[in-house]
């Protein structure tokens, strides 16, 4: 696989820091098309319930966010699931969604 650029790596690392913080499941972070990075946990409360990555892009929506360059999420799982992409794809169709093991190695891209 060639080298990871940069600014991919970035938000695979606040991905990673994020979840190492908090313990969750899964960390997001995604880099909006002004350059700003939003990172971010899986939210499991009783009254709401949002994947990392749907935090993150949460996070980057609510701060004035028009679209995204790239998302990165670090998790367990065999795959991001459908909502999270979506939540991308909702700002930006072609944003690539990065997805790495617990040690910030990149498994695929979406």
């Amino acid at each position: 696989m060639s080298e990871l650029d940069p600014e991919d790596q970035k938000i695979i690392t606040l991905a990673r820091s994020a979840r190492a913080r908090t313990g969750a499941l899964e960390g997001a972070a995604v880099r909006d098309t002004d350059g700003r990075t939003y990172a971010a946990t899986t939210v499991a409360l009783p009254s709401l319930r949002l994947t990392a990555l749907q935090a993150a892009v949460a996070a980057a929506v609510s701060s004035g966010a028009e679209g995204l360059e790239a998302a990165a999420v670090v998790t367990a799982s065999d795959a991001v699931d459908e909502a999270s992409v979506a939540a991308v794809r909702d700002l930006t169709a072609s944003a690539p969604v990065l997805r790495a093991d617990a040690s910030g190695a990149l498994v695929e891209t979406v």
